[in-house]
This record gives C-alpha cells, sequence and structure tokens, in this order.
C-alpha cells in the first residue's frame, strides 16, 4: 500500500504540465492572452481533481474495509 501511495505522489508532484480544456473553453483562452489561460487551465484542472479525489478515497476506504474481513 506504501508503494501505491508513494507513486501518487511521485505522479503530483512530476510536474507535468495537463490540458484540460474543452473546445469552448480553449477558443476563451486564446482570447484572452497567455497568463489567464494557464489560470483558465489550472482553474478546471482543480475543479476537476476535487471529485476524482473523493472517489479515489471512497474506493481505497472499501477496499480496506473488505479486505480486514
Amino acid at each position: 500500500m506504501k508503494k501505491i501511495i508513494g507513486l501518487l505522489v511521485i505522479i503530483l508532484y512530476s510536474g507535468v504540465q495537463a490540458m484540460a480544456q474543452c473546445s469552448l473553453c480553449t477558443k476563451t483562452a486564446q482570447q484572452l492572452g497567455e497568463g489567464p489561460a494557464k489560470g483558465l487551465n489550472n482553474g478546471i484542472l482543480m475543479l476537476a481533481a476535487t471529485p476524482l479525489i473523493i472517489i479515489g478515497i471512497m474506493v481505497f476506504r472499501h477496499f480496506r474495509n473488505n479486505r480486514e474481513a
């Protein structure tokens, strides 16, 4: 389990740049310029990360509880 957590930490802090914009957001970001476009992209990534983290915690707790039974 420690290996999985370590791998997740490495992936999160690796600094890989992700593009998370739909076509409408991309057009808006191109019109705003480079600085605000990066902020828009970071905001989209943060909004997407929250439900994924919650689901990950739920799955982790489910497997942990079933393993002990």
